[in-house]
């Protein structure tokens, strides 16, 4: 390990004090969350030459790593054609261009011709020209084909607006809405629904009626939400006969419906809001088809007939699974998709309708590995006989399959190509089931190269977690991951209970009153694949991001022995200073996920693993924590106060260094090559301090 030479920065104390329930939480550092303060402003510069210091030596490293995983990327690419009411529409990237290129072409026949003339909807990049940011929140072509509504960000905040272009003569109209989220268009192919989101909380809690041409200041407000733990949304039926708005909170859902055809008419409702109970609706055929956890965790299909009441009309069509949680489901024309979890993985199933409309039995599609991801692709055509869906491992490339409904047979159409010394072969995967403290069985996805790895406990070990939010972590491929596993380091990742793996029983084993089962399973999980030979006691690396960095943070609080590196991307680690403020955005509907600590219960449970309130004297392992300035979900100063607070209090000369992104959100870099250079140096990083520098 290189040792830092360069001072760090030692950031002012200013005592700000919360007492409550008779304990005070200590926080020296409130002060950072004065964004546009010199002194704030100063202070994160000084951290990121901090940093730039203490990778020093490393830059090679960096070097070599990027051009290693730009060489695995095919740079000029398209992806697979898909067809939506007359047209096909694809995405391209261009070698050397940041971002990609919207395109689309007029359906002459059944088939995409790629020799055929093209249109671009949206280049990106010239979106980007003079922009430090740049990211596409959502684009929707009119029914008609002629008109392109799109929204765009360009600070990284999410804080989107709403624009249309005239795609017959290419000119930009001149209406824009600020704040945007979701949006739809109606038949008239003219009258837009669309989301705005408050400007403090930054919840979606008004949906307005654009009619394209007419001054936005004349926009008729539909529908408000008072409720602060939920969220808007819009959007529209497969078939596109209704138009569909949707309140959710964490645990709660209820939907109105409009016909597409009247959209200056009253949403009905379709089943009043119950605490606990989510819904979710598409339509075939004068028909409402409803995945519900109405009756249990695992949730079920019903059907109803269109306006004829609320739940007690509701039939039973597929009943709930208790071994396999129903997550998603499509409907067409001819036939339904489930998507359900087995044992953590995803399947799906496909039935066709018989005459009077009932689904026959299911039939499931294979996938081949021990480890996946497989769901449904753009299937946008409600009268279609095939089904598009995706498929992908940790050592195959993401690809798109055709399953014709009617022989049961699928199509490979593409699979990623991944230039340069690159074998599949050469790479193994594993599903590993690890006994958690209370006898729970932990999935767990390994990963590494064959001829590098020998079970004998020398390997270095890396292992990401994340576990809130009922969120399945994706097992897919990844280019950059090669350079690691080419240096014989044995990647793993850790399906732990606040996850969605298992559906929302995992879920909810490892959130609010429950949530330290999320970190023991993860520590747990470490040091089971230690004892398995999977990796050196002394050489594990670990690594979280968001939710994901709360996590880091409470492990390094009770486990800093387990660990040799951490990186911690975007991290929530001020668990109460943020949630006891209810005007940050998101923290009351966050209730539901973490507790309210204004109760006390709540209060001093969150206290017992905030990893800010819970930093210690002691010796800590080397840690690269990143932010972005202009991040939406967990603000900058969370980091920044963790790392400062920490510099304080660890006794050892093991890395410390917080690189803020001074252009960015929660996300990172929005440019593909930005991005690749920001993981290029966190690898760095992480094989320095492993040890491995081959």
């Amino acid at each position: 390990m290189s040792e830092i030479v360069v001072s760090a920065p030692v950031a002012r104390k200013e005592p700000t004090p919360t007492t409550l329930f008779g304990e005070t939480l200590e926080d020296d550092y409130r002060w950072m969350r004065e964004k546009k303060s010199p002194e704030v402003l100063a202070y994160l510069e000084a951290e990121n030459a901090y940093t730039t210091a203490g990778m020093a030596g490393t830059e090679a490293m960096q070097a070599r790593l990027y051009k290693e995983m730009l060489s695995h990327i095919k740079e000029t690419d398209e992806s697979v054609p898909y067809p939506d009411h007359g047209w096909f529409y694809w995405t391209r990237t261009l070698e050397g261009s940041q971002y990609p290129v919207y395109c689309r072409q007029k359906a002459v026949t059944a088939k995409y011709d790629p020799s055929g003339p093209e249109e671009v909807l949206l280049d990106v990049n010239l979106l980007a020209v003079g922009q430090p940011f740049m990211a596409v929140g959502g684009m929707g072509v009119s029914p008609d084909g002629t008109l392109l509504a799109y929204s765009t960000d360009n600070t990284g905040f999410r804080q989107y607006t709403l624009r249309f272009r005239n795609l017959v003569t290419g000119e930009e109209l001149p209406e824009t809405m600020e704040r945007a989220g979701s949006f739809t268009w109606a038949a008239d192919s003219k009258t837009l629904l669309y989301t705005t989101e408050d400007e403090v909380t930054k919840r979606h809690d008004h949906v307005f009626r654009h009619m394209v041409g007419q001054p936005v200041n004349s926009d008729v407000m539909v529908f408000a939400e008072p409720d602060e733990r939920f969220n808007l949304g819009v959007g529209k039926t497969r078939d596109g006969k209704y138009l569909l708005l949707e309140a959710g909170s964490h645990t709660t859902s209820e939907c109105r419906f409009l016909a597409a055809s009247e959209p200056t008419g009253e949403f009905q409702l379709i089943a009043e809001r119950v605490d606990d109970e989510e819904y979710s609706v598409d339509h075939r055929e004068g028909l409402f088809y409803i995945r519900t956890n109405d009756t249990g965790k695992n949730f079920r299909l019903v059907i109803t007939g269109v306006g004829s009441g609320g739940r007690e009309s509701w039939t039973e069509l597929i009943a709930e699974d208790l071994q396999a949680p129903l997550e998603d489901f499509d409907v067409f024309h001819s036939f339904l998709v489930s998507s359900r979890r087995r044992l953590g993985l995803p399947t799906i199933a496909v039935s066709r309708f018989d005459e009077s409309g009932k689904p026959g039995t299911a039939l499931e599609i294979a996938f081949p590995e021990p480890v996946y991801s497989a769901g449904s692709h753009a299937n946008r055509e409600f009268e279609t006989s095939v089904l598009r869906y995706s498929y992908q491992s940790l050592v195959s490339p993401a690809s798109v399959f055709e399953y014709d409904v009617a022989t049961g047979v699928s199509t490979l159409l593409k699979q990623q190509e991944v230039p340069g010394e690159f074998d599949r072969e050469r790479y193994g995967s594993d599903r590993v089931w690890v006994v958690a403290n209370d006898g729970v069985k932990v999935p767990v996805s390994v990963v590494y190269r064959r001829d590098l790895f020998k079970k004998d406990k020398s390997s270095p070990l890396y292992v990401y977690g994340y576990g809130s939010y009922g969120y399945p972590l994706p097992v897919g491929f990844s280019a950059a991951r090669l350079s690691l596993l080419d240096r014989g380091v044995v990647m793993a990742y850790a399906h732990i209970r606040g996850g969605g793996e298992m559906g929302d029983p995992w879920h909810d084993a490892g959130k609010m009153m429950v949530k330290w089962n999320t970190f023991t399973d993860f520590t747990t999980v470490v040091e089971s694949l230690v004892a398995q030979g999977y990796g050196a006691a002394d050489r594990v690396a670990i690594e979280g991001g968001s939710a994901g960095g709360l996590l880091m943070g409470t492990v390094v609080n009770a486990r800093p022995e387990l660990f040799r590196v951490v990186l911690s991307h975007v991290p929530f680690v001020d668990v109460m200073n943020t949630m006891l403020d209810a005007s940050l955005p998101l923290t009351v509907a966050e209730y539901e996920e973490w507790g309210n600590p204004n109760e006390a219960e709540a209060f001093a449970y969150m206290k017992s693993y905030s990893p800010y309130d819970n930093l210690k004297a002691g010796a800590y392992p080397a840690m690269l924590v990143k932010t972005s300035l202009n991040d939406s979900q967990v603000m900058y100063w969370e980091p920044a106060k963790y790392v400062a607070k920490l510099r304080t209090l660890k006794t050892n000369d093991a890395a410390l260094l917080l690189h803020i992104n001074m252009d960015a959100g929660h996300g990172g870099a929005s440019g593909r090559y930005d991005y690749l250079k920001e993981i290029a140096f966190d690898y760095a990083f992480l094989l320095r301090e492993l040890g491995v520098e081959g």
